[in-house]
């Protein structure tokens, strides 16, 4: 019988094996329809529990920053700024984003939230969610972790929210590794380039928020991502890429005034 069964199990994941946007190899065996399944069910619970901005300047903002970003990609995506003075965003699957009011309140321009947005975007179109939700279920419990979404308040709630990237608003957060991280990053900048917003700018957000984590608990954004020197250098070695791209869209007249 285990003969039988190791042929099957080794094509399965073979096929589970997928290249995210940068060539990196993943384990991606969840149907995207499950995973953006959660993300719609998780991101209706934030908006039922967490109070929504009715800023009418950030609103727009944030709307027209998210707006030629996923032009780029493709799509019809929901944008909801939440008054949350915590500078944080997220992007979940099922095409989501949210913005806290306190990332848009730090942010110096358009550009830096740009590369924010960019960056939360980013995860979603390289599956990270999917990735990680395959290495849970891999080893865990099975579609529970699927149903557990729409239970918040449980611990396997929690897991499963934590998988997505959402989970710190419920008090735990499962941080994305190093290598998702790095992937977001590039992933962003060159999505904010093609739409016109200067990747230059990226390299601000990034010292202004590890200035905003000085001399205090550091700001939850921060404590789940690599360390800013680490960031920074890694983006500098990708401007000229990025560069490239954001001459090619000023060219086309991409120019964003969301400002």
């Amino acid at each position: 019988m285990c003969k039988k069964i190791f042929p099957i199990l080794v094509t399965y994941l073979l096929s589970a094996c997928v290249t995210s946007p940068t060539g990196r190899s993943q384990l991606v065996f969840m149907p995207d329809a499950q995973i953006n399944q959660m993300g719609l069910q998780a991101f209706d619970n934030l908006k039922k529990e967490k109070p929504i901005s009715t800023n009418s300047k950030y609103n727009q903002l944030a709307s027209c920053i998210a707006g030629a970003i996923t032009r780029e990609t493709g799509g019809s995506w929901e944008v909801v700024v939440f008054e949350d003075a915590t500078p944080n965003a997220f992007a979940l699957p099922g095409n989501k984003i949210g913005v806290h009011t306190g990332m848009l309140a730090l942010a110096d321009n358009q550009d830096q939230l740009a590369a924010v947005i960019g960056h939360e975007v980013g995860h979603v179109l390289a599956k990270h969610s999917n990735e990680r939700a395959s290495q849970e279920l891999a080893v865990s419990s099975g579609m529970s972790i699927i149903q557990a979404v729409s239970a918040p308040q449980t611990a396997l709630g929690q897991t499963a929210l934590g998988l997505l990237g959402v989970g710190a608003q419920y008090g735990i957060l499962m941080p994305y590794s190093r290598t998702h991280e790095s992937e977001a990053d590039t992933i962003g900048v060159d999505l904010m380039a093609k739409a016109g917003f200067d990747p230059r700018q990226s390299i601000g957000l990034w010292q202004k928020m590890e200035q905003a984590s000085q001399g205090q608990q550091p700001i939850e954004f921060m404590s789940t991502h690599p360390s800013p020197a680490t960031r920074i250098q890694d983006l500098e070695r990708h401007m000229p890429q990025a560069m490239q791209l954001f001459q090619q869209a000023q060219s086309m007249g991409k120019q964003p005034h969301c400002n």
